[in-house]
């Protein structure tokens, strides 16, 4: 027994603006409960994932089980890979999101479009998903809004294989930033 409150750790930010931090250690000691608290929303509206790495315990590192996380979405089901995808917001979006989704959206400036950077967005979201069936997915820490827009155009031009290949890579990639937000560096 971990003696936190999962709930309140895991679903609030820190008073530092930061995700409560835990240990690779803590993680393993941590029960079912409390280690699908803590993964929570590391991969988007996806507790299987999760539930599926758990079986993996005990971790070395944030790495391992990263590399677990991603192996667990490699061998699932195509279905299950698109619904991975499709349980992403629309970047630009308006709607309820996740904290985490919140929160990396605002970093790039997403929350603050002006009406005609909004409906470029729209526009943009709905004509790729028209095209491939699912939302576009980037990690956009550290990008802003036009990187993410110009970004956007050119992967328009993808295949809907490589499309799909290319959110999976940049789900793993939300996930691994994600990750390190919730386990100390000193552990990593």
């Amino acid at each position: 027994m971990l003696g936190f409150v999962t709930c309140k750790l895991v679903t609030f930010l820190s008073e530092k603006g930061r995700w409560d931090m835990y240990t690779i250690e803590q993680i393993n000691q941590s029960n079912h409960e409390e280690f699908a608290a803590i993964t929570e929303g590391i991969f988007e509206h996806s507790p299987w994932i999760s539930k599926k790495v758990e079986t993996a315990k005990p971790f070395t590192s944030l790495q391992h089980l990263h590399q677990e996380m991603v192996a667990v979405v490699e061998n699932s089901l195509p279905e299950e890979k698109l619904a991975l995808i499709k349980a992403h917001p629309n970047l630009g979006d308006r709607v309820a999101m996740t904290n985490h989704s919140v929160q990396e959206q605002k970093g790039a400036g997403l929350q603050n479009l002006t009406s005609d950077e909004y409906q470029q967005f729209i526009s943009m979201n709905h004509q790729y998903m028209e095209k491939f069936g699912f939302p576009f997915i980037l990690a956009v820490r550290g990008k802003n809004k036009h990187e993410i827009y110009e970004a956007m155009e050119t992967r328009f031009q993808n295949s809907k294989d490589i499309e799909f290949q290319t959110a999976l890579i940049e789900i793993y990639k939300i996930a691994r930033l994600r990750l390190e937000e919730k386990i100390s560096q000193s552990f990593r």
